[in-house]
């Protein structure tokens, strides 16, 4: 029989609009072609294509393995297989000098409208309109392929919210609220447009150096094939490959909000670019995350500034017009990656605002709005690790929605990795650049304040929402 899915898409983009907090989808995506992308089948539909992996190693010590602390690779998919496959090195390419027991590699943040560029028939092999956003396919979508360990470090997303396919093997989430962010010490060090990063490696933390970590709390789950996380607006989360191979797809949803956090970016960015660039380039600080080609002139940055402000009151003036939905068709074929990472292109956005928050009517207070939530065998909730299992375990959902247990690890995705001038691509055999310079370590001394200490002041996401506020009421006037 025809497959009948749990939600409907009208259900489905209400539940994701609505829910501030993470979910499980179960059973709504059986019949899409994009089940099918295992590793073994992207090389041969990739036949021989070079992409980038970051390298990282799998011990796990108290500080975060930054981007700017690993190595880079470039090589197939074939390559990738056969090293993590463990079959002779004349196989594995560039991948031979690392040795598979000591470091893990991620193909991240891989645009699929770039990569299927020549292939634009696998875009319909994802089917985000099965969850109500009409004409989003693999072309809004990003590729992630890792082996056992890849990571990335515990951060949040500025814009938008997340929509998360496994493909293949499994994946271990630790998301925390956003009122936890104190508790997670953001810092914009190393600094990339859109990701605030926690300075607290929440898979080994040193709770002498932050001991308000303490006091977070983590939603931990287990992600299996066939299963699709939603990522709330502003959840924190680290995300860990814990089979030998793994495939995720995500496409990120964007939000009415985006809006206001383009001009905290904006704001941000500027501040960043213009003290760290004043700095000694002698002192080696490696600031900049890869995903970043180059640090922007302030000219550039005050461009930026000004086009996220005029795109604010332009996106208010919309909706309160009630046109934001109106004239969004063609602007759905616009990838979720790139709103992500606007960077400067903010003008060219804003026709439509669309998926926005007040789209639909919730006017009950969030307990009625959870009691509305259909969570069962079809939506599973995501609950403090402490009420699941306190702090020894993790929660894994079977594919058809049956609670499973598991052990204890970490995880989360990473960036796409631009070759700028702050990326040098390794060719010595086990000799990543994961060095940190001194600013960077929690451990430095508590009598000499280094440049980043002031920035994770002055750039702390309060201090720069504030700002935000005031620059808009000044504009506003």
């Amino acid at each position: 029989g025809e497959d009948v899915k749990p939600f409907t898409p009208e259900r489905a983009k209400e539940i994701v609009m609505s829910l501030q907090r993470p979910a499980v989808f179960c059973n709504m995506v059986g019949d899409w072609p994009a089940l099918c992308w295992n590793v073994k089948y992207l090389s041969a539909v990739l036949d021989g294509k070079i992409i980038q992996f970051r390298l990282g190693l799998k011990t796990v010590d108290l500080v975060p393995q930054f981007e700017t602390r690993c190595s880079y690779v470039e090589a197939t998919l074939e390559q990738f297989l056969a090293w993590s496959c463990g079959q002779p090195s004349c196989l594995s390419g560039p991948f031979s000098c690392y040795d598979y027991s000591k470091y893990w590699a991620y193909a991240d943040y891989k645009y699929i409208a770039r990569i299927f560029e020549d292939k634009p028939e696998m875009f319909q092999d994802i089917r985000w309109s099965d969850f109500g956003f009409s004409g989003r396919s693999g072309k809004e979508s990003t590729l992630w392929i890792g082996s056992e360990g890849a990571n990335t470090p515990c951060h949040l997303d500025s814009y938008g919210c997340n929509l998360v396919l496994q493909v293949e093997g499994r994946k271990r989430w630790h998301l925390f609220p956003p009122g936890d962010t104190s508790f997670l010490y953001p810092t914009r060090i190393p600094y990339e447009e859109s990701s605030i990063f926690s300075k607290v490696n929440v898979a080994n933390p040193d709770l002498k150096c932050f001991p308000k970590f303490r006091n977070s709390t983590a939603h931990v789950i287990t992600l299996s094939p066939g299963q699709v996380l939603l990522v709330p607006r502003h959840w924190w989360h680290y995300v860990e490959s814990i089979d030998p191979i793994t495939v995720s797809i995500n496409s990120w949803i964007e939000l009415d909000a985006d809006h206001e956090a383009r001009v905290e970016e904006a704001i941000t960015r500027m501040l960043v670019c213009a003290i760290k660039s004043a700095e000694n380039p002698s002192d080696g600080d490696l600031w900049l995350n890869p995903t970043e080609v180059e640090a922007t002139s302030h000219e550039i940055n005050l461009q930026y500034l000004n086009k996220a402000v005029s795109a604010y009151f332009k996106c208010q003036k919309t909706s309160a017009s009630e046109q934001a939905h109106s004239s969004s068709t063609g602007a759905e074929q616009r990838t979720g990656a790139s709103c992500k990472r606007k960077k400067r292109e903010v003008g060219c956005e804003q026709e439509g605002c669309r998926l926005l928050a007040h789209e639909f009517d919730f006017s009950t207070s969030k307990s009625e709005e959870l009691q509305k939530i259909p969570f069962g065998p079809h939506l599973i909730q995501v609950l403090p690790q402490s009420q699941e299992m306190g702090s020894v375990g993790a929660v894994a959902v079977g594919s058809d929605g049956r609670d499973l247990l598991c052990g204890n690890e970490g995880e989360h995705i990473g960036k796409l990795h631009c070759k700028g001038k702050q990326l040098v691509m390794s060719t010595d055999c086990e000799m990543p650049a994961h060095q940190m310079d001194s600013d960077s370590s929690p451990h430095t001394s508590q009598t000499a304040l280094s440049t980043n200490d002031l920035l994770d002041c002055l750039v702390n996401p309060r201090v720069i929402n504030l700002v935000a506020q005031l620059l808009l009421e000044r504009t506003g006037v």
